[in-house]
């Protein structure tokens, strides 16, 4: 079933085209990866979706509601919508718990205590238990995004939207962050991902969105996009990407 769904969806800053009629759908439980070179429009278009940056015109109906008419709920919307930033965007001034807490008691109005057990069950989940009471400056920066995303599971959204979520993070890092994906796509949980790095989308897709000049120009399944493709452009992009591996 369809969770959300771009109908036409273009986007302008200052009159240039970002995204230029964009069709696409995510269907619940299932995981699109967004990949292009840099400046194609891939974090554009998650923060469209979540009325971040309202689209320019088309549509984005989210289970079947037009989210981009006018007088739309946007904080109701968004508490559906869990994203994780590129940079982590922690309270610097908090601990993980309470980086995890906050939501879940200012916006889902729980009490302290079920707030905790909602955190520390979300923190288990990720391995992240043992550093519940550590500062963001302690931690390693794998260690900084598997809260940031734990902070997002933990208010039971209906779908992950994942920001570039490896580019800050040195290799093992990273590796680090693609197990906890993976385990989340195996998971079934519902996941819209933009990122650059070949291993992580090879691993935590049912499919491969290739974006370039603000347009979908594929999609397909990871092995048949970087290996087989009949362009030659979307051929030599992948082949850059997976060598920089």
């Amino acid at each position: 079933m369809p969770l959300i769904e771009c109908e036409n969806l273009v986007k302008q800053f200052d009159g240039k085209p970002v995204l230029r009629g964009i069709d696409l759908v995510l269907n619940e439980g299932q995981v699109k990866v967004i990949m292009g070179p840099s400046g194609c429009g891939k974090s554009t278009l998650l923060r469209c979706l979540n009325l971040l940056d309202p689209p320019t015109s088309g549509r984005i109906l989210f289970r079947g509601e037009d989210i981009t008419r006018p007088g739309v709920d946007v904080r109701r919307l968004r508490q559906s919508i869990g994203f994780v930033f590129q940079h982590f965007a922690l309270y610097r001034h908090l601990t993980v718990q309470e980086n995890v807490t906050l939501g879940l008691r200012k916006i889902r109005k729980m009490g302290s205590r079920m707030a905790r057990e909602k955190a520390v069950c979300e923190l288990e989940r990720v391995g992240m238990y043992e550093h519940r009471d550590k500062y963001p400056a302690q931690l390693s920066g794998g260690q900084k995004q598997r809260a940031a995303i734990v902070r997002a599971l933990a208010m039971d959204p209906a779908v992950l939207f994942l920001d570039e979520p490896t580019s800050s993070l040195d290799p093992e890092m990273s590796r680090e962050v693609v197990s906890v994906i993976n385990k989340l796509f195996l998971d079934n949980v519902t996941m819209f991902c933009v990122t650059h790095d070949a291993f992580l989308a090879k691993y935590i897709s049912d499919s491969v969105v290739f974006l370039d000049g603000g347009a979908v120009l594929a999609e397909d399944v990871a092995e048949r996009l970087f290996y087989d493709h009949p362009d030659p452009r979307i051929r030599q992009f992948f082949l850059g990407v997976i060598d920089m591996r």
